[in-house]
């Protein structure tokens, strides 16, 4: 990824994606170099990859073990993408609270399931009531997310992603 102004391009990140992860990775390396850190470009990498997994049609997930900012920036997407999705639920016909699936969520997301679960615990959102889980969440997450919304400067938009992903299964041996 690189950031033009008047003297040109700079490199400021990358990210690196395996062509064939046996364990569902998304991303196996994400950098942001150090003058351009805060800026939001690690989630807008780290969006991209998630991107990338929806045009796969599967669920992903970083490279383990992450670095504390690498799980800090993680949580931060999850967060931010969970939130989105659940913001933008319908509600029913009689105005009662949307449902919708974990793994609803993931599929939407491209977000692995065990990800969406621990950021909904981080959040404090998802609790157990009457032999189910119910997910609620308070005025003050939402409206704390609003404001970290309208803060976002750039967004990947997936009509301008043109990339198909190729199907190593099909290769031929060497």
């Amino acid at each position: 990824m690189t950031e033009m102004d008047g003297h040109g391009f700079h490199t400021v990140g990358y990210f690196s994606k395996e062509k064939e992860s046996t364990e569902d990775y998304n991303v196996a390396c994400i950098l942001v170099l150090p003058p351009f850190q805060r800026r939001g470009y690690g989630k807008l990498l780290i969006e991209f990859s998630y991107e990338l997994s929806k045009f796969e049609g599967k669920t992903g997930h970083p490279e383990k073990p992450l670095s504390d900012l690498g799980l800090l920036s993680y949580r931060s997407f999850w967060t931010q993408t969970l939130l989105d999705v659940l913001i933008g639920l319908p509600r029913g016909e009689d105005g009662s609270p949307p449902i919708v699936a974990i793994n609803d969520l993931c599929e939407i997301t491209s977000i692995r399931k065990e990800d969406v679960i621990s950021t909904l615990q981080h959040l404090n959102v998802i609790h157990y009531y009457k032999g189910q889980y119910v997910l609620h969440v308070s005025k003050e997450l939402l409206e704390t997310h609003r404001r970290s919304a309208a803060k976002r400067k750039v967004q990947i938009d997936p009509k301008h992603l043109h990339w198909t992903p190729k199907d190593w299964a099909k290769r031929g041996k060497w």
